[in-house]
């Protein structure tokens, strides 16, 4: 047997020990060519396999004709011919089935292996191409063409040997199913042909690249091959070592944390700290795990969890995490409530609770209504109710959240100065909470309750920012659905929540906050809605509330109308339940000491049970005066009305204010002054006049602040007034800003002013004609008692409210009289 023969053996140690007396001349050569280089020899098609020249490999044998060429071989002496299928599925190859250029071997001892299957050892001799099938049965026997190799080399042959060689060398060392002693091998390897076949019968590369190899006749060219093959095939094992490296190292990692877990664990077991906060740590797990989240809170949940798991649990920092992990769980993230869409069922539940505010029902009621019907699609509104306090304000938002079947929240922002209080501290200050809207969503339990964001027009700003932009975001529905708290570092959706605000006057709000609220304003009530309201509400809440629902106690409508007119005087209720409850108390003391009490309240009772009236049913003046006016004015607590006196001194023209008059009301007065000393012809006032006396303009109620331009009309008719020396009817009241040419502009706050005229006893009420689509939401009731007058300037509002001067009585001539001296000593008459 020669070198090469000895080195192919050594591929397969294993093997050659089974086969016992294995002589050296097992595969000498047994077939010789003819003269034109043509062999006649048994054919066995190979399946999955290409056996390169100079190759040992063995052979399973299973099909009859493949045994039966076997055997001819072996019984003849010859030698096989092997070529590979070109589908390794057909049992039964033909010839377009095989491919043509094949291998010369030569057999050694055929072995009957354990499974009952035959194996053969068999070596490559030459490279042949078939060239005819001689016989198909009981074996198929071949014609074939011996190929000889160039023997030949290119000058880079050499070249290509060692760049082969170098490239073989990082395969074998990459891939872990070739034997270490491959690149040994090949390197004693001194023929270029004998190098690639070996390289490419080692190699794992396809059928069809081997068979390519094999057809490949020229060394130096199957030599560029093997080093392209040899390069992608590199290519792929460094990077399924790089991914090899890193699972290893990701393994290990985790096998590391593992061991240093159970070293921990068992440390904290032995110090006693570590059961508790093992328990705690996966009760918190199993939290994360159940609760709905989305995706971007559970992942950030998970990785704070991890670290709070890789710490001791003495640690500092384990509190800060373990109450931020707190607030992630308890959070409604996904968690809603399902509303209540019959409307029907929420008009009754509001005007049950609630008498009037129609404008408030019917906004509410076409939510609910555009909801029901377009479903998801409809953003929840933010409201702002503004009115007097004592309205229904805050309690209207209980019933809104009622009828919807929502949770009800309020937050008072009266006072707040600090922008953290809505939008939270962050985690790195001690004692870090979040915001006041993120506590109040926890404490709902659901993402979308009704919030009611009471007295938002009392916000305040220093050195630790502005509560009120921090709103802007919260307000606003196209930003409100990714809400950052500072605390949480995690978008909230507030999109879901129907937001309520209160405010007693718009004028305090910022610009940009009130462009993001939709206003409905609440006005003062009548008197006969006073009486309704105490009635059905505050009466039987007062009398459960005393004990006295049972005794049998009844308040006359009388004895509540003497509340509301002479007891209070507001725009709302608030102090009418205040004076209702005075007088259960006071009942409800005499029925614990087992005295007589009234049980039908009468107005006598309610003046003996709250003492002397605090407030005249009718403010008005007791007689029609020269200059005095009346004049109504609006306030956070609702209207007014209000006097404005004027009177003339001797002197040089000066004009004295006094009553606390802002900026806005003293230039009023100095326009009113300019019109009527333009007009003095027209309304026959001596110029003069303004020359030689002083004019004095007081607003009593001096310590009350006041301020606008709408009693411009009302200081022009006084000063007219006092001038033409003609009184003022104490049953008109105006309002309205007066121009120097006497023109009224519109003013605000009508139907305020109107209520508060009407409680004082006004018949006339005076305002300008632009401010006649403000009649709409006045009562009708109201109209009835009050006519309004509508003017476009000074004039008319002269002649509705001055009386014409008297006439002058002509006095009669006299004789004087004659006194009667008494005598001297008579009596005394």
């Amino acid at each position: 047997m020669n070198n090469k023969d000895e080195f192919q053996f050594a591929q397969y140690p294993d093997f050659l020990d089974a086969v016992p007396g294995l002589e050296d001349d097992l595969f000498e050569l047994r077939a010789m060519p003819d003269e034109d280089g043509y062999i006649d020899c048994p054919f066995l098609p190979l399946r999955d396999i290409v056996l390169f020249p100079q190759m040992v490999m063995p052979l399973f044998v299973g099909r009859e004709r493949s045994l039966a060429a076997i055997q001819a071989a072996i019984i003849n002496n010859e030698n096989l011919i092997v070529a590979a299928q070109k589908d390794s599925s057909i049992l039964v190859p033909g010839v377009d089935d095989i491919y043509t250029v094949g291998t010369e071997i030569t057999i050694g001892k055929a072995l009957r292996m354990p499974d009952e299957s035959n194996s053969v050892l068999g070596q490559g001799r030459h490279r042949v191409e078939i060239v005819e099938f001689i016989q198909w049965e009981p074996y198929i026997r071949v014609r074939a063409r011996l190929i000889q190799e160039p023997l030949d080399w290119q000058r880079n042959t050499e070249a290509l040997m060692r760049a082969v060689t170098t490239l073989f060398e990082k395969v074998v060392d990459l891939n872990r199913n070739m034997p270490e002693d491959a690149y040994t091998f090949a390197i004693n390897i001194d023929e270029p042909g004998w190098l690639a076949d070996f390289v490419a019968s080692t190699l794992n590369i396809s059928l069809e690249d081997r068979q390519n190899m094999l057809e490949t006749i020229d060394p130096t060219i199957r030599l560029q091959k093997m080093s392209i093959a040899l390069a992608k095939e590199l290519d792929v094992l460094e990077l399924e070592d790089q991914i090899h490296s890193q699972v290893q190292q990701e393994v290990e990692q985790a096998q590391r944390e593992h061991f240093l877990r159970e070293q921990m664990r068992v440390i904290q077991g032995e110090l006693g700290e570590g059961d508790i906060f093992t328990r705690e740590l996966h009760e918190l797990r199993e939290a994360i795990a159940k609760k709905s989240l989305p995706d971007a809170v559970r992942a950030k949940a998970e990785k704070e969890v991890a670290r709070l798991g890789a710490m001791p649990p003495m640690s500092p920092e384990v509190g800060i995490i373990r109450t931020y992990l707190d607030w992630i769980v308890d959070l409604p993230w996904l968690d809603k409530s399902e509303d209540n869409l019959d409307v029907t069922h929420a008009a009754s539940v509001l005007e049950r609770d609630h008498f009037g505010l129609d404008k408030v029902k019917d906004r509410i009621l076409e939510y609910i209504a555009v909801k029901k019907i377009a479903a998801d699609k409809m953003r929840s509104p933010i409201l702002c109710f503004v009115g007097p306090p004592g309205t229904g304000k805050t309690s209207i938002g209980r019933s809104i959240a009622r009828s919807l079947g929502r949770e009800f929240i309020r937050i008072s922002l009266g006072g707040v100065r600090d922008e953290a209080e809505i939008r939270g501290h962050r985690r790195t200050y001690i004692g870090a909470l979040p915001g006041r809207i993120i506590q109040a969503i926890r404490r709902a339990g659901t993402a979308n309750p009704l919030f009611m964001l009471d007295e938002v027009d009392k916000l305040g700003q220093d050195f630790r920012g502005d509560p009120a932009a921090a709103l802007l975001e919260v307000l606003d529905p196209e930003q409100n659905n990714a809400f950052a708290d500072h605390y949480l570092d995690l978008d909230f959706d507030l999109s879901q929540v129907m937001f309520v605000t209160t405010a007693n006057m718009l004028d305090t709000i910022p610009p940009a906050l009130q462009d993001r609220m939709e206003v409905i304003e609440f006005s003062g009530y009548l008197e006969e809605e006073k009486l309704e309201i105490g009635r059905r509400f505050l009466i039987p809440k007062q009398l459960n509330q005393h004990g006295l629902a049972d005794v049998g106690i009844h308040i006359e409508t009388e004895a509540l109308r003497t509340i509301i007119n002479r007891y209070t005087y507001e725009a709302g209720v608030r102090n009418m339940e205040r004076e209702i409850a005075n007088v259960c108390r006071k009942v409800a003391r005499s029925v614990a000491e087992n005295k007589r009490f009234p049980k039908r309240i009468t107005a006598r009772h309610v003046d003996d049970l709250l003492g002397p009236p605090r407030f005249l049913q009718e403010m008005l003046q007791e007689k029609d005066e020269v200059g005095v006016a009346t004049g109504a004015a609006w306030t956070m607590a609702g209207g007014a009305i209000m006097f404005v006196e004027v009177n003339l001194m001797p002197g040089k023209g000066s004009l004295t204010l006094t009553g606390q008059l802002g900026d806005v009301m003293q230039e009023s007065a100095q326009a009113a002054l300019s019109y009527i000393r333009s007009q003095s012809d027209s309304l026959k006032i001596k110029n003069e006049l303004f020359e030689k006396l002083d004019i004095h303009i007081h607003v009593p109620e001096g310590a009350v602040p006041k301020d606008g331009p709408s009693a411009g009309v009302t200081m022009a008719t006084a000063l007219v007034s006092a001038f033409t020396n003609r009184p003022i009817r104490r049953d008109v009241s105006m309002t309205g800003e007066i121009t120097l040419r006497g023109r009224v502009l519109p003013v605000g706050g009508i139907r305020e002013k109107a209520l508060a005229a009407r409680r004082a006893g006004i018949k006339t009420f005076v305002l300008p004609k632009k401010n006649e689509r403000d009649l709409r939401d006045i009562p009708k009731r109201l109209r009835q008692d009050i006519t309004f007058v509508l003017v476009e300037n000074s004039t008319q509002v002269l002649a509705a409210a001055l009386l014409p001067l008297a006439p002058k009585k002509r006095k009669r001539s006299k004789a004087a009289p004659i006194l009667a001296v008494p005598p001297p000593g008579a009596p005394p008459a």
